[in-house]
């Protein structure tokens, strides 16, 4: 059933949209799945491309839940997030690979890395299925940025 949202509801609609919660808890979601994917990836020792999805659901939801947002700006937000998520995931899952290799600490290796050298170990890293993870992530933390209004929120609005 398609409901038309009136002028004045629609404008009560976006004056609840926060796009600094919307960035917060984008972020915070997106930097908490890129950790679980480096956990999952060292213990395993297998990147799982699937974890990818799961960072982008992840980070939509997140975003669309603190931001409140209908405009275009939460589902661009949400997958840059997603995808710039997906990156760092890749990023810790290699400084654990190192760590593990090393018999260091994840945080001291994170210290001693040569940042000079990310991009090339993350493009030997990198396959072509890689790509269509990343942009399956970046599409749903788009499509799940935007706020999903229920009947009920619409009905409320109206009084």
């Amino acid at each position: 059933m398609i409901t038309l949202v009136s002028d004045e509801n629609l404008a009560k609609i976006k004056a609840e949209q926060n796009l600094p919660a919307a960035i917060f808890g984008g972020i915070c979601a997106g930097i908490i799945g890129a950790l679980v994917w480096a956990v999952i990836t060292t213990v395993t020792g297998y990147q799982i491309g699937f974890m990818a999805i799961g960072i982008g659901a992840m980070v939509g939801l997140a975003t669309g839940y603190f931001g409140k947002g209908i405009d275009l700006t939460f589902g661009l937000l949400g997958g840059v997030i997603a995808l710039l998520s997906c990156v760092l995931g890749n990023f810790f899952s290699i400084i654990g690979a190192i760590a593990t290799y090393e018999e260091l600490g994840y945080l001291e290796t994170l210290v001693l890395f040569d940042y000079a050298q990310a991009i090339p170990i993350m493009s030997e890293t990198f396959s072509p299925m890689d790509i269509l993870f990343y942009a399956i992530a970046t599409f749903e933390g788009y499509k799940y940025a935007f706020r999903k209004l229920t009947e009920k929120e619409l009905s409320q609005l109206s009084k």
